[in-house]
């Protein structure tokens, strides 16, 4: 089948889309028991095989819009999905408590007695040993890094006699959705909870589904415990979202929410957003993603692993791989692809996120990372000889992952830095979850008289070009009683 090839032409910067034929990477996993209406199967021995693949791209000389198309995710309709969530985010607003019950009931199929829980009331949970100590190293890691972003209150005296300062106060009340659809990621309630609590925030509400019998995921409840969490809301999708925005008898009323989710869950963050709850949210959000950069040195098992570790997110997740340069065995990838796919309990997923990605082929590093930058993904992975040296041509990214040894799941985990980030594209203009996110800034300034002195003329000036006479008069007003105490001191 033809696909589309390019590439890149420095000397001019123009861009010339050419077509030509260039084979698609095929993967080939086999399942049992395959499910006739998707052609995909997730589990057993193998009966049947199923072929998926990745179109592949050479940057060429290609046009403005041929490369816009090639970085653009999928269009997300939200229309439609507005017009499901809006009756569902008023209904909420109008009945608390007894709607979140009737909407768990009807989309989660889950009869719950109490929709919140005081987290100082639940016991603490016992995990297996090695699990406890897994959360636990994450949790330091955690906590060390976001503690780290804390800066020292500095104060600027601009002119002689003026002082100004900015001094962070932590949000009063924050909500934290914990996904808890096709997976529960107790991960993310510690990527939340752990900067509200060092921010200072005083009520800290996590939202996540529970389970079939209305429980709470074990492990969200140690990591709840341990990071000073005050509620837990069991409820997910948007009337989560919509009770905590709202609040509810049982569930406080926070003002930011954080948290990846569905198409449902960020439609909800939207339209609250911009509704009388007057609450705000961390960033938008899509499916998850990565870009791959790789040369001839990067191992294809690593490679197969890291695209397989974000395609097994989900049907809609971004895989990107980026060949830098000759020498890369492309045969050994899509092999190894084949491969680890068989083996995945969520094989079915990361199929279909393979059939919609894509493959580039880049002449060198500058270009892959070139493209990089214009594509911004969620998450990039460097995994290139010396990738060190090039972390400083990466202009848009959520995270980055340099080097052979320093896998994407790492950093959705345990290595510290945090995994809720701008996906969708939205990194070339947002940043990920930081401490910052939890708090809000507030800059003070203090004049002395002699600062008055020296600065309110201007001010006065500037306020007369602008017609705004109180302005001018809140200045000269004091400047002559200024000159009028002096005058009295001198007789």
């Amino acid at each position: 089948m033809e696909t589309q090839l390019a590439c890149l032409n420095r000397s001019n910067c123009s861009f010339v889309f050419k077509p030509h034929s260039v084979r698609r990477l095929r993967f080939t996993a086999a399942f049992s028991s395959i499910n006739r209406r998707s052609g995909y199967s997730i589990s057993g021995a193998i009966h049947s095989a199923v072929t998926c693949s990745m179109k592949s791209y050479k940057l060429s000389e290609l046009t403005l819009a041929e490369l816009d198309k090639l970085k653009a995710r999928p269009r997300i309709d939200f229309s439609s999905i507005f017009s499901t969530v809006e009756p569902i985010v008023e209904d909420v607003r109008s009945r608390g408590d007894a709607a979140v019950k009737d909407y768990t009931a009807r989309f989660d199929k889950v009869a719950l007695d109490r929709v919140v829980e005081e987290v100082v009331d639940l016991p603490v949970p016992e995990l297996d040993p090695a699990i406890k100590e897994a959360f636990d190293v994450a949790y330091e890691n955690i906590y060390a890094f976001h503690a780290a972003q804390k800066s020292a209150e500095k104060t600027v005296e601009n002119m002689k006699g003026v002082r100004c300062k900015r001094v962070a106060r932590s949000i009063g009340s924050v909500g934290l959705y914990v996904p808890g659809g096709t997976a529960v990621l107790p991960s993310t309630a510690l990527m939340l909870s752990i900067p509200a609590k060092i921010a200072g925030c005083k009520t800290v509400v996590i939202a996540t589904p529970p389970s079939q019998n209305g429980s709470i995921c074990k492990e969200v409840v140690y990591c709840a415990k341990k990071a000073g969490v005050t509620h837990i809301l069991k409820a997910g999708g948007a009337q989560a979202i919509s009770a905590m925005a709202w609040g509810t008898d049982s569930c406080p009323k926070v003002e930011k929410i954080f948290g990846p989710g569905n198409q449902y869950v960020t439609a909800a963050k939207m339209i609250l957003q911009n509704s009388e709850a007057m609450i705000s949210i961390d960033m938008p959000a899509g499916p998850s993603e990565v870009l791959v950069i790789a040369d001839k040195y990067a191992n294809p098992v690593h490679i197969a692993a890291d695209l397989l570790s974000q395609a097994e997110h989900g049907p809609d997740s971004q895989v990107v791989l980026v060949i830098a340069g000759d020498g890369v065995d492309l045969k050994a990838i899509e092999e190894e692809i084949s491969k680890q796919c068989q083996s995945l309990p969520r094989g079915e997923f990361a199929l279909k996120a393979l059939s919609h990605s894509f493959t580039v082929l880049a002449r060198d590093l500058v270009e892959a990372i070139s493209f990089s930058n214009l594509y911004a993904p969620e998450h990039l992975i460097i995994n290139v000889k010396d990738a060190e040296k090039w972390e400083s041509f990466v202009e848009n990214a959520g995270s980055v992952f340099l080097g052979q040894w320093t896998p994407e799941s790492v950093g959705d985990y345990a290595s510290g830095t945090n995994h809720v980030l701008p996906t969708y594209g939205y990194a070339r203009m947002y940043g990920g979850v930081s401490l910052d996110s939890f708090q809000k800034y507030i800059t003070v300034q203090s004049l002395t008289e002699e600062g008055l002195r020296n600065l309110g003329p201007y001010v006065a000036r500037m306020a007369e070009v602008e017609g705004l006479e109180a302005h001018k008069r809140a200045v000269t007003l004091r400047l002559q009683d200024i000159e009028a105490t002096q005058i009295s001191r001198m007789q």
